[in-house]
């Protein structure tokens, strides 16, 4: 691999985590609101504060938040902020820090999502390569295909609602929301809180996974179908080579790259897609905090959250770009001559 094409990816890198930062910036702003005096709104109508605290209460707030500084001002601190992973205080939670509530509300979600992603990843890359194949008897596909349709077309939240009723409800095999047993106070370094997570954790990732996982069997059954009618596929099976190894080093190997970058872009899931899990399943993660910094316009929270999830995107889609050769040898960051 060319160190130049590395330098090329690095700057292309910070140039998209750059150009995301910057539309994180200016796109709040686009709407004209004032966060502060809408705050200071809602407490004047809920607390009977006075019109006049509320006003000198919006000129040291605007100051203490550097919302008072021209535009050009704030971007160049915002930025310097994001450099150092600094996003300073919520304005609708203060005086919490953006990256204390971050963290606090991220480690409820963002263990057992990704595990559901990259279960759901699993699953339907093996199980779809297995359907794809044409040595696979074909009652197979006739008594999977179509169910693995409707749970791909079916949306996440009807899933989940339908786990609810029957598994949790009905059976009582699970239970029915919250992230941990009212019972126990949250405790990270106790085995007891982690088998009580995990064990409220099984409906949201079983919910993820049935929809997921069909969707990146059926993504992979397509691959191996087109693969499959390729020549190296017909030379390897010309060759007399074992039929294990056709079927992992040729055909699964070269159908699974698309779904590979599919996985990078999906990693954006992890904080999107908590939402649904969130509200369904009573969880207070990084997901609801998103949504509800969208409406009370809380600049920093939202600054903080977007570019983590930007950042995460950008640095997996980088790495999986770097390591891409080694999962197809036909792939070269060497310019040829000639």
């Amino acid at each position: 691999m060319r160190a130049q094409y590395v330098i090329r990816r690095v700057l292309f890198l910070f140039l998209v985590i750059w150009t995301a930062a910057s539309i994180n910036f200016f796109l709040p702003r686009i709407s004209g609101r004032n966060p502060i005096k809408e705050q200071l709104g809602m407490q004047i109508a809920t607390q009977g504060r006075k019109g006049d605290d509320a006003k000198l209460m919006e000129v040291r707030l605007m100051s203490l938040f550097g919302l008072d500084k021209p535009l050009w001002q704030q971007y160049l601190i915002y930025m310097g902020n994001v450099l150092r992973l600094k996003f300073g205080y919520s304005i609708n939670n203060y005086p919490r820090q953006v990256s204390t509530i971050i963290i606090q509300r991220g480690r409820m979600t963002l263990p057992f999502i990704a595990v559901a992603i990259v279960i759901s990843f699993l699953i339907g890359i093996f199980f779809g390569a297995f359907l794809g194949w044409n040595k696979t008897p074909k009652w197979v596909s006739t008594v999977f295909v179509p169910p693995m349709l409707v749970f791909s077309s079916v949306p996440q939240f009807l899933v989940a609602l339908v786990l609810i009723y029957f598994v949790a409800f009905r059976a009582q095999l699970a239970p029915m929301g919250g992230a941990y047993d009212r019972t126990l106070t949250e405790n990270f370094m106790s085995l007891t809180f982690w088998g009580s997570y995990w064990r409220h954790a099984m409906l949201p990732i079983l919910s993820i996974i049935i929809v997921e996982a069909s969707g990146w069997a059926l993504g992979m059954r397509a691959m191996m179908v087109t693969v499959e009618g390729e020549d190296f596929a017909t030379f390897a099976e010309a060759k007399g080579l074992k039929t294990k190894r056709i079927f992992t080093r040729y055909l699964m190997r070269n159908a699974m790259l698309p779904s590979i970058t599919s996985l990078a872009l999906r990693l954006g899931f992890i904080i999107t897609g908590a939402a649904i899990a969130e509200t369904y399943f009573q969880y207070n993660g990084l997901g609801n905090t998103l949504g509800t910094a969208i409406t009370q316009f809380d600049y920093f929270l939202i600054y903080g959250i977007v570019i983590i999830m930007v950042m995460s995107i950008a640095l997996v889609t980088f790495i999986i770009d770097m390591i891409y050769p080694l999962l197809d040898p036909r792939i070269s960051y060497v310019k040829q001559r000639g």
